[in-house]
C-alpha cells in the first residue's frame, strides 16, 4: 500500500508539472481573480459581477446561515468530494477511513461557496489577472459544475454554503485536479494533472 500511495504522489508531482499553455502572460489590466489553498482544498476567488457574467441565478445571501455576508462582493468556489468537504474542514478533521472512500470515488459532488470580502494580502491567496474573453471561459467552465438542482446547504460557518455539483470525484479528478482544469480553460499557465494543491500554486 505505501509503495501506491508513493506512486500516486509521484505521478501526481509529474503531472503538476508538465505545462499547459507554458507560454501565456497575464495582461497588465483586466479582471483580478485570486486562487485560494487551505492545504487540503484549492479553490478560485471571483468577484461576483464583473464582463457581464456572475452567479446571481444560482447563489442567493438566503443559502448562508446569516444572510447578511450576501453582501460581500466576491465568491470564493471549489469543487469536490461532499463527505470529504463536509467532513474536513481542516487537516485535523482528516480521517484514513474518508480518504480511502473519497480515492475510490464518488457522484455526490459539491461545490463550497463561501462570501467574502476582496482577500488581498491574505495568507495562501494568490492572484491573477485574466482579460474579459478568459475570465468568461471560467466563469462558463464553473457555472456547468453546478447541478440542475444545486440545493444549497449552510457551510462551516455564516457566510459559506456547499450546493450540489456535477462530475464524479476520485483520486483523478480531485477539488485540485478541478482547480487546474478550470484555470487552464481560461488559458492560465498550469500543469496537465494538478492533483494537490501544491501542483495548482506551483504555477502561480
Amino acid at each position: 500500500m505505501a509503495l501506491v500511495v508513493a506512486c500516486y504522489f509521484l505521478a501526481g508531482l509529474i503531472g503538476g508539472a508538465i505545462p499547459v499553455h507554458a507560454g501565456a502572460r497575464q495582461p497588465a489590466d483586466g479582471i483580478r481573480i485570486y486562487v485560494e489553498d487551505n492545504g487540503i482544498h484549492t479553490g478560485i476567488i471571483l468577484p461576483k459581477h464583473a464582463a457581464g457574467v456572475g452567479f446571481d441565478d444560482l447563489v442567493a445571501p438566503g443559502d448562508l446561515s446569516d444572510p447578511r455576508y450576501g453582501g460581500h462582493g466576491w465568491l470564493s468556489i471549489g469543487w469536490g468530494d461532499r463527505a470529504f468537504y463536509l467532513g474536513t474542514p481542516t487537516w485535523a478533521d482528516v480521517r484514513p477511513a474518508t480518504i480511502a472512500a473519497a480515492a475510490i470515488g464518488s457522484e455526490a459532488t459539491v461545490l463550497h461557496v463561501g462570501h467574502l470580502p476582496d482577500p488581498a494580502g491574505e495568507p495562501g491567496v494568490y492572484a491573477i489577472t485574466l482579460t474579459p474573453d478568459q475570465y468568461r471561459r471560467l466563469i462558463r467552465h464553473i457555472r456547468a459544475s453546478f447541478a440542475d438542482d444545486t440545493a444549497p446547504v449552510h457551510g462551516y460557518g455564516p457566510s459559506d454554503a456547499f450546493y450540489a455539483a456535477r462530475g464524479r470525484y476520485s483520486a483523478i479528478t480531485t477539488c485540485n485536479a478541478w482547480t487546474g482544469a478550470a484555470l487552464r480553460e481560461a488559458g492560465v499557465a498550469m500543469g496537465a494533472w494538478t492533483p494537490f494543491p501544491i501542483t495548482v500554486t506551483s504555477w502561480l
